[in-house]
């Protein structure tokens, strides 16, 4: 048996062991009540890194959340592979819909489950589990180097201040990511793009106060009711996006494009099932695979308001808000996106009300092209452990630094994920399989093995 495949076969136990480790800190990034576990789970995981077989494995302050680098230099002429991933997960809420404790995770009908699973603490241990076994088997081909990040869901922003003062520590050929998924584990695929986003917050105010809805309502601007009027207004019937400006660079696919792209195996009945959906809606005139790869979108994330607790309290709300994102595709900037979307809700809001608009965070599309050693490396390592070759295809997902990588370091990342869409990620019940997992583990070290051959 190669060497590789039977070390990982004999620690399969104590890789899934070390993971439930990483997975019961509840790094939440998003809600500072939970900014002492970022610490914590930072210097787990720089510990595991300097067991598994770095030279050098440290937690680097930042303006935010630490930042974990790890190093193993075998020979300063060979190339060198600079491992991105994030330790912070999403929020659990809400809690009531999980099965299981978020925080406690279970092996179950071959699937971990629980918050980061997939995204991205099972993805990125694959790799420093990777890594250990071709250290400990003689086979790490060339550098490698670990930069895991503590912000990457609420927008990595300490993240680029710390690449633009690290960039002679953080040099290398490619940043290889496992943050992505793939389209099923019997048609893989790599990630090629990623949908850029604009993240905004409206907060729309009436009332100095709170009124009694008797008394007031009908005379006084009732702000829940205008925001949902303004948000509603967002999105046409045909799902076009009625904000001026916001379509002017977006590139249409051309025929032959769209057709390549509409290749990729899809059933709309397995998507609706799978989703429990009667039917899908968006973008008039473009598929499912076109609405959430290569079209942009906008969502409401989060809208809030007035009396929500247990029984009845008749008031107008002098408050109300809503988180609303949008996705990007290429040539649309999302610092332009935001601009046009705060004077859009200014210019509908009426006057019995005032409007805040505040810029959360974004980041710009990404294309990795599929003519790169790096990704001719990673083709040949799936098609060796997945037995085909996969499919290059762009993700509606967003990752917002891996732009600023390229910006930043004059680095292109490589997006070779093995999630998959039923893992549930960002809601409750997220999942992983253990096949997922341990075949990762397997396709890691032959990338490194082909990269170091190119």
């Amino acid at each position: 048996m190669d060497p590789i495949k039977h070390y990982i076969e004999a620690n399969k136990d104590r890789f899934l062991d070390e993971l439930f480790q990483l997975l019961r800190i509840p790094s939440v990034s998003a809600q500072s009540d939970y900014r002492p576990e970022m610490t914590r789970c930072a210097e787990w995981l720089a510990a595991a890194l300097r067991k598994a077989g770095a030279d050098r494995a440290e937690v680097m302050t930042t303006e935010g959340n630490p930042v974990v680098y790890a190093e193993k230099i075998v020979d300063p002429k060979a190339k060198t592979v600079l491992v991105y991933g994030h330790y912070d997960v999403m929020p659990v809420d809400p809690r009531a819909e999980w099965h299981t404790d978020p925080f406690e995770p279970v092996v179950r009908d071959g699937r971990i489950w629980g918050r980061g699973a997939d995204d991205d603490k099972g993805q990125l241990y694959m790799h420093a589990k990777a890594f250990e076994a071709m250290c400990a088997t003689g086979t790490l081909p060339c550098n490698v180097k670990f930069m895991l990040e503590g912000e990457e869901e609420i927008g990595s922003g300490s993240l680029y201040k710390f690449c633009a003062d690290h960039k002679k520590l953080l040099r290398a050929d490619v940043i290889l990511v496992s943050d992505t998924s793939m389209i099923s584990m019997q048609v893989p695929s790599i990630t090629c793009g990623l949908r850029g986003l604009a993240y905004m917050e409206v907060e729309v105010t009436g009332p100095d106060k709170d009124l009694h809805s008797g008394l007031f309502g009908g005379a006084v601007a009732n702000p829940a009711n205008v925001l949902t009027r303004m948000v509603a207004s967002l999105v046409d019937e045909n799902g076009h996006v009625t904000i001026p400006g916001f379509y002017d660079n977006v590139r249409e696919l051309t025929p032959v494009e769209r057709r390549a792209f509409n290749k990729a195996p899809f059933r709309l009945t397995d998507y609706k099932r799978a989703l429990d959906i009667r039917d899908v809606e968006g973008e008039a005139g473009y598929t499912t695979l076109e609405r959430t790869g290569v079209r942009p979108s906008l969502d409401v994330n989060g809208i809030w308001g007035g009396y929500i607790e247990e029984g009845t309290k008749t008031i107008i709300p002098s408050k109300a808000s809503a988180k609303i994102s949008m996705r990007l595709v290429p040539n649309q900037d999302y610092r332009k996106i935001s601009r046009l979307f705060e004077r859009h809700i200014r210019a509908i809001a009426p006057k019995s009300v005032r409007v805040h608009v505040k810029s959360l965070h974004g980041g710009m599309p990404y294309v990795a092209p599929t003519d790169m050693p790096a990704y001719k490396a990673a083709e040949r390592a799936v098609r060796e452990t997945f037995g085909r070759t996969p499919l290059p295809f762009y993700s509606g997902g967003s990752i917002p630094i891996i732009s600023g990588f390229e910006q930043i370091l004059g680095i292109k990342s490589l997006l070779l994920g093995f999630g998959l869409a039923q893992d549930a990620i960002h809601s409750p019940n997220e999942n992983y399989g253990l096949d997922q997992f341990f075949r990762g583990i397997e396709t890691i070290p032959l990338f490194y093995k082909y990269f170091s051959e190119e």
